[in-house]
């Protein structure tokens, strides 16, 4: 590479030092050699001077001079080798295609990354769906191992950095559809309640926040109940505004409607008994965001089998959940 080149920073790299960033880039090159472009202002981070440990961005587009040969180089490659299995597998979840994006149905149960004791998961697989790309494709958002719906994954560095851009500006509209214990009350309205995580970084669940934690995170989620049954369990369409780990578990919980199969969340009242499967009940609908190639891109994916039981048993009709947030967007 004898030109000067602009590589965006994706979601999966937000928050990562600017040196670990180049040694994942071009592992060759030496600390010496970058402090040294990094001192004569060669490499730039959206158009400004960079220091070595800046924390980078998802969204922001780091400037990289001509490195040469020998330090463009990459390391080899870990073997990672998708079964003929897995393949078949994941290729079966996509439900969109474009040079630039892709759109799985992500079931129930299968996480995105691993993890302690989470050897089979999305992101070994990826592999798989290269189709006619020249690369692996890029996660750049989440959805937790048992909430099922639409991921969406970028095909190039390019679409990774807008779409990254895009969930960071929050040009990106989701719907979530859930099945809770019992009926909000009001049915309609928005949920702010900031949100912590106790036991250190890693902890797996989270708790309204209390005043003057310094490590709350403020959330926001718009809800609607679209329909229930009797007073016992409620289809309501939730749209987070923010996107924090377990938010509208947690939310839903918080306004004393768990849904149901959340155990985590709500205890043994989020098991209402009966024919109800006992699996988490939320989904990830929809997305409307902005396409890396320009216009919007809107996924829909269905309900996966055990909440297409419960709507089957419940009587509920999916053509009711449209124009859901009428009442709060204007």
């Amino acid at each position: 590479m004898n030109e000067v080149s602009q590589i965006g920073v994706t979601q999966e790299e937000d928050g990562v030092r600017l040196d670990r960033w180049f040694k994942r880039h071009f592992p060759m090159l030496t600390h010496g050699r970058l402090e040294k472009l990094l001192r004569t202002g060669q490499v730039r981070v959206d158009g400004a001077r960079a220091k070595a440990n800046v924390r980078l961005e998802a969204g922001q587009v780091v400037r990289v001079p001509p490195l040469g040969e020998d330090a463009e180089k990459q390391a080899p490659k870990p073997e990672r080798g998708v079964s003929d299995r897995d393949a078949e597998f994941v290729r079966s979840l996509v439900i969109h295609k474009d040079k630039s994006v892709l759109a799985l149905n992500k079931p129930a149960g299968l996480a995105v990354q691993g993890g302690t004791k989470t050897e089979r998961h999305l992101d070994g697989m990826l592999d798989a769906l290269t189709f006619d790309a020249k690369e692996r494709p890029r996660l750049v958002h989440r959805l937790d191992r048992d909430t099922s719906g639409v991921l969406v994954l970028a095909r190039t560095v390019k679409a990774a950095a807008a779409l990254a851009r895009a969930f960071k500006q929050k040009d990106a509209r989701k719907i979530y559809w859930a099945l809770v214990v019992g009926v909000p009350v009001p049915r309609q309205g928005t949920i702010d309640l900031a949100l912590t995580k106790q036991g250190g970084p890693r902890a797996e669940r989270v708790f309204a926040a209390e005043k003057g934690d310094e490590d709350a995170r403020h959330a926001v989620t718009h809800f609607s109940t679209v329909a229930n049954a009797s007073y016992a369990l409620a289809w309501v369409a939730f749209m987070p505004l923010t996107g924090r780990t377990h938010q509208i578990r947690a939310h839903a919980s918080a306004i004393g409607t768990p849904i149901v199969g959340d155990g985590k969340y709500g205890g043994v009242n989020a098991h209402p008994g009966g024919e109800i499967p006992r699996r988490l009940h939320l989904h990830a609908r929809s997305i409307d965001i902005a396409h890396p190639d320009g216009g919007r891109l809107f996924i829909e994916a269905e309900l996966p089998p055990h909440m297409k039981t419960s709507w089957k048993l419940l009587g509920f009709d999916e053509r009711d959940a449209e124009d859901a947030f009428a009442g709060l967007e204007g």
